[in-house]
């Protein structure tokens, strides 16, 4: 069985447009709906760990001897 690729961002986002797209048509059954609600959940927490690790990622500067810093803006 081949191993399942990790979605991008942008990939995981678009897939959680189209299940909110099909819920929101109201012609899916309960049960599938519960699937796809799942599903959705799962996507979008998926998003947000991605963005929350991008937002750390940018918030970090590279100092002279290689380590990161904390990036802070001062006044």
């Amino acid at each position: 069985m081949a191993e399942k690729k990790e979605m991008t961002f942008e990939e995981s986002l678009v897939e959680l447009e189209n299940i909110v797209k099909e819920l929101e048509a109201g012609n899916v059954d309960l049960d599938k709906a519960i699937e796809k609600y799942s599903e959705a959940m799962k996507l979008a927490k998926t998003c947000s760990d991605k963005l929350n690790n991008a937002t750390e990622a940018v918030n970090k500067i590279l100092k002279e001897n290689g380590e990161l810093e904390d990036f802070e803006i001062g006044e």
